[in-house]
């Protein structure tokens, strides 16, 4: 049997409060993007490349799906990357079928920075939201509590 979830106004404060702060995280992280003369987008392409577990590329499948976005989408995004000279597109080593993106030195300068950039903000969202105790965002009651 399902039980329903109830929710009181102290979980909506606390999640209104952490989509304010979320909010208020990626206005500035928009900023700091066009400071940097890129967009938002090509700023997250750049991070999921340089972030990616294990390698140093990935493909633009694994790209589309760390972006939530469609694939053709992503795939207009690493063409706009290539031409600025951040990625590059190769053929891939054990599935040549696969295409794998990579960055480029300007694309890893890029990225660094920005990263580096965000660092204040993101520290700040840290300490004044709801990361140290997230679990609490899913610790609705039930109608039998």
């Amino acid at each position: 049997m399902d039980k329903k979830l109830t929710l009181d106004k102290s979980d909506f404060e606390r999640l209104s409060q952490f989509r304010y702060h979320l909010r208020c995280f990626l206005r500035h992280s928009e900023d700091i993007c066009r400071r940097y003369g890129l967009t938002p987008l090509q700023y997250q392409l750049l991070l999921h490349l340089r972030g990616f577990h294990g390698r140093d590329w990935a493909t633009v499948g694994e790209l589309a799906e760390r972006l939530q976005a469609k694939h053709h989408g992503v795939v207009a995004l690493v063409d706009r990357c290539e031409q600025l000279s951040l990625v590059e597109r190769r053929q891939g080593r054990e599935d040549r079928r696969q295409i794998e993106v990579h960055l480029l030195e300007e694309g890893v300068n890029q990225v660094t920075q920005i990263a580096e950039a965000h660092q204040p903000e993101l520290r700040h969202l840290q300490e004044n939201t709801l990361f140290p105790d997230l679990g609490n965002l899913t610790s609705y009651r039930t109608e039998e509590d």
